[in-house]
C-alpha cells in the first residue's frame, strides 16, 4: 500500500478514535452525575426503609430488568446494524424496533403482573409492588431510543436519561413517597415506576426531534420476526451480561434473610459506579466497530478496542480504590447496619476491574461470532452460579455467618468475570489476528501510591477518609497515570472537540 493510500486510513482510524473520546468524555460526566444521585437514594433507602424493605425491593428489581433487558431483543446493540444495512427510512426502522420491544415487554408485564411469585421470593413490601412489571415496557423502549440516538452519535441524550433524570428521580420520589400516608411501604416501588417513565420521556422527546415521526410506514409482521429471530444471540448475550451482576443477588434471596440482600445490594449499588464507565463508550464502541469490520479493517477493530478498554480500566482502578479503600465509610454512610457489607464492596470493585477486557471484547464479538460469544456467556453464568453455591455452603459448613456468605458470593462473581476475560479477549485476537489486552504496567506504577496514601488516611477519622483521602486517593492515582501511563493518543480523552487538528465523524446522514 502506498503512503497516499494509508493516510486516508489512519486519518479514520484517528477519527474513530476521537468519536470514542468524545463519547466517553460526554458519558463520564453523566457518570458523575450519577454518583451524585445515586448516593442520596442509597442512604435515603437505608436510612429511611431500612435492610429489609431494600433487600425485598432488590429481589423483584432482578425479574423486571432481566425482563427488560430480554424485550430490547438485543437492538440495544444490534440496531446499528439494521440501520447501517437497511435501505429504508431510518424512523421506520427505529420504529419497527420499538413495536417489536413494545409487544414482548407488554406481554412480559402481564404475565408478572397475574403471576407476581418470581419476583418476590421473600414477599412484598406493600400491595402496590405487584405492579412493578409496569417498568419492563418503559425499560426496554427506553433502550431502543437511547440505541437509535447512539447511532447518530448522540451520547448526551443517554446521559440525560439515564445519569440525571432517572437517579435523581428516583432519589428524590423515594424521600417524597416516605412522608406520603399510605403508601410509605411501597415508596420504593413507586419512585422507581416514576424514575423509569422520566427516562422514557427523556429519551423519546430527542429521538422524536433527530428522527422525526415515520413515514410511509407499516407494520410488516414477518419482518419483524426476522429482526427478532436474527438478534436472539444478541438478546441473550445482553441478558446474560447484566445477569452476571444480578445473578449474586438471586441467590442470596434464596439463601439469605432480606436484610443480608438489603446490605448485599447497598455494597452492589456503590460498586455498579465504577461499571457505569463502560456505558460511557458502549454506545459510540459499536457503530465505529460496525464500521470497520464493513471495510474489513481489522488492525482499526483491535486499536479501538485497546483503546477504549485501557480507558475504562484505568478509570475503573481508580474509582476502585478511591471508594474501596475507605469502604467502611462509604457503606457507614447508609447506615451503622451497613459497614458489615465492606467486604463484599471491596470484591465487588475488583470484579468491576477484571470484567473490563470482557466487556470491550464482546462489543467486536457479538458482530463477529454472535453464537460462540454467546456460548462463552453462559459459561459464565455457569461458573459464577457453580463458585457462588458452593462458597455459600463451604462457608456455611464452617459457621461463618450470612455476610461472610454473601462475601463469598461477591468472590464468586469476580472470578467468573475473571475467566469471561480471558477468553473472550483470546478468542477476539484470534478472529482479529491482532493481540487484545487492556493492561499497561502504569497501571500498577499508579496504583501502588494511591494505596499507600489511602491505607495512611485510614489511621485518620471516618470523615477526614471520607472528605480528605477519597480526593487525595484519586489525585494520586490520576497524577501517576497521567504522567506515566497516557501517551498522546490516550489523552485525546480529555481534549475538547474543535481543537485545531481535531475533527469528529459527523453522525450517519438520516435516509
Amino acid at each position: 500500500m502506498t503512503e497516499a493510500a494509508a493516510a486516508p486510513a489512519k486519518d479514520a482510524d484517528g477519527s474513530d478514535i476521537q468519536a470514542l473520546a468524545k463519547g466517553g468524555r460526554t458519558n463520564f460526566f453523566g457518570f458523575l452525575l450519577r454518583l451524585a444521585a445515586r448516593l442520596p437514594f442509597l442512604f435515603i433507602a437505608g436510612r429511611l426503609y431500612g435492610a429489609d424493605d431494600l433487600g425485598r425491593f432488590a429481589s423483584a428489581l432482578i425479574i423486571v430488568e432481566i425482563c427488560g433487558q430480554l424485550a430490547t431483543l438485543g437492538l440495544k446493540r444490534g440496531l446499528a446494524k439494521e440501520l447501517a444495512r437497511e435501505q429504508r427510512a431510518d424512523a421506520n426502522v427505529v420504529a419497527d424496533g420499538l413495536l417489536l420491544s413494545l409487544g414482548l415487554s407488554a406481554a412480559m408485564a402481564a404475565i408478572l403482573f397475574v403471576f407476581p411469585t418470581p419476583m418476590f421470593p421473600n414477599g412484598m413490601n406493600a400491595p402496590i409492588d405487584r405492579y412493578l412489571p409496569i417498568a419492563i415496557v418503559m425499560l426496554a423502549t427506553t433502550e431502543i431510543m437511547l440505541a437509535a440516538l447512539a447511532y447518530r452519535y448522540d451520547i448526551a441524550a443517554t446521559v440525560r436519561s439515564r445519569s440525571v433524570v432517572e437517579p435523581w428521580t428516583l432519589s428524590i420520589m423515594a424521600g417524597v413517597f416516605w412522608f406520603v400516608p399510605g403508601l410509605r411501604d411501597g415508596g420504593l416501588s413507586l419512585a422507581y415506576l416514576v424514575s423509569v417513565v422520566a427516562a422514557a420521556i427523556t429519551a423519546l422527546v430527542p429521538m422524536l426531534r433527530s428522527y422525526g415521526l415515520p413515514h410511509g410506514w407499516n407494520p410488516r409482521p414477518m419482518q419483524l420476526a426476522s429482526i427478532a429471530r436474527d438478534n436472539l444471540p444478541l438478546a441473550l448475550a445482553d441478558a446474560i451480561e447484566w445477569g452476571t451482576r444480578r445473578l449474586d443477588i438471586a441467590l442470596l434471596g434464596i439463601f439469605v434473610s432480606p436484610a443480608t440482600v438489603g446490605v448485599y445490594y447497598v455494597a452492589q449499588q456503590v460498586a455498579s459506579l465504577p461499571q457505569k464507565l463502560k456505558t460511557s463508550f458502549e454506545p459510540i464502541l459499536g457503530p465505529v466497530i460496525v464500521r470497520k469490520l464493513n471495510e474489513g479493517d481489522y488492525p482499526a477493530i483491535a486499536r479501538q478496542v485497546c483503546q477504549a478498554g485501557f480507558w475504562i480500566i484505568a478509570a475503573q482502578a481508580g474509582i476502585g480504590l478511591a471508594l474501596g479503600i475507605p469502604g467502611e465509610g462509604v457503606m457507614g454512610l447508609v447506615g451503622p447496619g451497613f459497614v458489615a457489607g465492606t467486604g463484599a464492596l471491596a470484591f465487588l470493585l475488583a470484579a468491576e476491574v477484571v470484567a473490563s477486557t470482557a466487556v470491550v471484547s464482546e462489543a467486536a464479538l457479538i458482530y463477529m461470532a454472535r453464537m460462540r460469544n454467546l456460548a462463552l456467556s453462559v459459561a459464565t453464568l455457569a461458573v459464577q452460579a457453580g463458585l457462588s453455591v458452593a462458597a455459600i455452603l463451604i462457608m456455611r459448613h464452617f459457621g461463618l455467618d450470612e455476610l461472610f456468605q454473601a462475601a463469598g458470593v461477591a468472590i464468586g462473581l469476580m472470578l467468573a468475570l475473571a475467566f469471561a476475560s480471558f477468553v473472550k479477549s483470546r478468542m477476539l485476537s484470534r478472529l482479529l489476528g491482532e493481540p487484545i489486552s487492556n493492561f499497561r504496567w502504569p497501571l500498577v506504577w499508579a496504583v501502588a501510591p494511591a494505596v499507600l496514601i489511602g491505607y495512611a488516611f485510614k489511621l485518620t477519622p471516618e470523615w477526614a477518609q471520607l472528605a480528605l483521602g477519597v480526593p487525595a486517593i484519586l489525585l494520586t492515582y490520576g497524577f501517576v497515570i497521567w504522567k506515566r501511563g497516557f501517551g498522546p493518543e490516550d489523552r485525546v480523552l480529555f481534549k475538547q472537540a474543535g481543537k485545531k487538528g481535531e475533527t469528529l465523524p459527523h453522525a450517519p446522514p438520516p435516509r
